[in-house]
């Protein structure tokens, strides 16, 4: 989910300093914090002078803006990848856990810390756009997982609700001590137990 990248294209050019840029502030954002990270420390892991990250992004906010953005799209490959070989509702809510379970067998440098979306707007202060940015994530997977068992429980759309919110909790509850113990195993238990939850509907 970082990017691991040398800078190069498959054709063997070097990708555009923005790319390289966003590269290395997910690669560092992730691994060390966004506090942490100052602008000297990205733009010398890009491999670009400190005036091309401005003329890239006009603050290191905007920066974290698109780094956040990334990481939600990023996510959103994740999960649509599964879907595609979903085969119908229930297998839609259980792509859902298996996005984020790829994102955990990821690799990282510095090993699994958790949600990078979550980490960051820990560190964001309360009423900053970044955390606005990983809520509507939060609350778009949320949907995702109620979609599809709104398809499995038409005729129960209250009971669709709870259920998505109830697995949404599930989800997050199990980041969250994936991230605590560095490894995807809360996450793939978690989808266990989804599993078994639907097997009962």
């Amino acid at each position: 989910m970082t990017g691991t990248g040398s800078g190069t294209s498959g054709k063997g050019r070097r990708r555009p300093a923005r790319e390289r840029l966003l590269a290395a502030a997910a690669r560092r954002f992730y691994a060390d914090g966004v506090a942490a990270t100052g602008i000297d420390t990205i733009t010398a892991e890009a491999g670009v002078a400190k005036m091309s990250l401005y003329n890239n992004f006009a603050s290191k906010a905007e920066l974290v803006g698109a780094y956040l953005d990334a990481r939600h799209e990023e996510w959103l490959g994740l999960y649509r990848a599964r879907l595609e070989r979903a085969d119908g509702p229930r297998a839609g809510v259980l792509a859902v856990f298996d996005a984020y379970a790829d994102h955990a067998a990821s690799v990282y440098e510095q090993g699994f810390r958790g949600c990078g979306l979550l980490n960051a707007a820990a560190e964001l202060p309360a009423r900053d756009e970044g955390r606005a940015v990983v809520r509507r994530h939060k609350e778009e997977v949320e949907r995702l997982i109620a979609g599809h068992l709104a398809e499995l429980l038409p005729e129960q759309p209250d009971h669709a609700r709870e259920l998505a919110e109830h697995l949404a909790f599930l989800l997050e509850g199990a980041m969250a001590r994936a991230g605590l113990e560095g490894d995807g195993a809360r996450v793939r238990r978690a989808r266990t137990l989804a599993e078994s939850l639907l097997d009962t509907l």
